[in-house]
């Protein structure tokens, strides 16, 4: 192997790299302080709403903290958890008689779930079937 290949991830002003040899990582941050004032946080274990643990020779995402916050602002702290993501054969209609919800408020939740499909992308089918309901017809 004649290259020693990074990847790098960037947000804003966070830097997040990656590669099988930890004196690669080392060498890239040397020179990185050569350049700009930076710090080094050390391991990654939260970026972006997503919890990293790294054991052994695998890495787990989780984005429990996060799922939380969206029950907590959809209201729904308290639901029991339950098998599946979406009741069986449900059918609903844009069309209804009950009072509106506040649509910012299920266009954010609906955002919430998008992102929460990173992690969890058993729930993409439900997701996408109640964002379908974001827009009157």
């Amino acid at each position: 192997m004649g290259k020693k290949e990074l990847i790098i991830g960037m947000y804003v002003d966070d830097l997040i790299v990656i590669n099988a040899r930890a004196e690669d990582i080392d060498s890239f941050k040397h020179k990185m302080v050569g350049h700009f004032l930076m710090s080094d946080l050390g391991t990654l274990s939260y970026y972006l709403s997503i919890e990293v643990r790294q054991v052994k020779e695998s890495l787990m995402l989780g984005q429990s903290g996060y799922a939380s916050m969206l029950l907590e602002r959809s209201g729904m702290a308290e639901c029991k958890p339950c098998v599946t993501t979406m009741e069986e054969r449900l059918k609903l209609m844009k069309a209804s008689t009950i009072a509106k919800v506040d649509a910012t408020l299920y266009r954010s939740i609906i955002g919430g779930l998008r992102y929460l499909v990173h992690t969890r992308p058993y729930i993409a089918f439900a997701m996408g079937y109640v964002g379908s309901f974001m827009e009157d017809s």
